[in-house]
């Protein structure tokens, strides 16, 4: 099976300014592929470059194996979804998802029934006589989801379609799109910078930092084992320790990424009795978070001075003495060394 998208060794940049340097990777047909990072790091500029709205200033670009290079955006089997949906408010809906088609010179009765088909496809089969004005949010992502799948792409681009929608309907789309994923079985490739939705959605996923890809990995193996501090910090919410106060717990200066969620708080000076690694140090913040409590503790002052954050859930703490933690209280942290990723850098 050939790879969808391959880059290899590609860059794009616009004067001084590296949008990308030298990046390699493949996207494989049929899987949902995102690509996550924070604004400015590459991910659209990587998207654009597939859907042929820009060419790289160097490198290979391919398309299940065929060289897309300098190849027109209509020439490659390919379609985008964008996060303003870019409908035309002038159009009814059916006319809308039937656009591409006729721009094709397609007969008015066939494009509208293949219209009609894709309307089914997103859950719309009976709105195609509305106007964009007439629906809401989500309805409108569907729509553009419907016009873009229309023309049968062996390619789903999809730029942060979901960013205008409120948090509840989000989450509800996400679920809508990976199960529309499933059923069409063609490759996604999907840019946002929300690390749920990548974790959540995605095969693989691509983390973008400054133009360059930091680690390329499954989301369970980006959340429990990341390579870098940034992906460590990026992806899901960890601590980053080093230099001597990492050297101070483990006799190793490198640093090591802990998540919040694998420190255990106890009472202080009950370190010691269990194992791992374990410290002390000053409770500075508590946030309750409806289901979890966030705790940060400043362990340590001066060059071995670290806040350390560790995240409980509420319905453990219930009863016990961290449900009642304060500002000014001394803890007791520990974690085991089996939850501990030696970064790369």
């Amino acid at each position: 099976m050939l790879d969808a998208v391959t880059f290899k060794e590609i860059s794009r940049h616009y004067g001084n300014i590296k949008a990308l340097d030298r990046v390699s990777f493949t996207v494989r047909e049929g899987e949902f592929f995102s690509m996550l990072g924070p604004s400015g790091s590459g991910k659209t500029t990587s998207l654009r470059l597939m859907a042929g709205f820009e060419q790289p200033s160097s490198g290979s670009l391919a398309l299940f194996g065929q060289e897309a290079s300098g190849t027109p955006p209509y020439a490659r089997d390919v379609n985008t979804v964008f996060q303003d949906y870019a409908l035309f408010p002038h159009m009814n809906v059916l006319d809308n998802v039937a656009y591409g088609l006729m721009v094709r010179k397609m007969a008015k009765a066939d494009r509208h029934a293949l219209a009609r088909d894709a309307l089914a496809m997103v859950a719309l089969p009976d709105h195609g006589e509305r106007t964009p004005a007439q629906l809401s949010g989500g309805q409108r992502q569907r729509v553009a989801l419907a016009r873009a799948l229309v023309n049968r792409p062996r390619i789903l681009l999809l730029d942060e379609p979901l960013g205008a929608l409120d948090l509840k309907l989000r989450e509800q789309m996400q679920v809508e799109l990976k199960l529309l994923h499933r059923k069409l079985g063609i490759t996604f490739v999907y840019v946002t910078h929300d690390q749920s939705e990548a974790l959540s959605m995605s095969d693989r996923v691509a983390v973008f930092n400054h133009g360059q890809i930091e680690q390329v990995a499954t989301p369970r193996e980006l959340y429990h084992r990341p390579r870098t501090r940034f992906v460590a910090d990026f992806v899901g919410s960890s601590n980053v320790i080093a230099g001597n106060l990492a050297r101070a717990l483990t006799g190793d200066e490198r640093a090591f990424a802990v998540r919040q969620e694998n420190i255990t708080l106890l009472p202080a000076g009950t370190a010691g009795t269990t194992g791992g690694i374990q410290t002390e140090g000053t409770v500075i913040a508590v946030q309750f978070l409806g289901a979890t409590q966030r705790v940060e503790v400043q362990v340590g002052d001066g060059a071995n001075g670290h806040i350390i954050t560790a995240l409980q859930n509420e319905s453990e703490t219930q009863g016990a003495q961290s449900a009642h933690l304060a500002a000014g209280q001394p803890v007791a942290l520990q974690w085991s060394e089996q939850h501990m990723v030696v970064l790369d850098a």
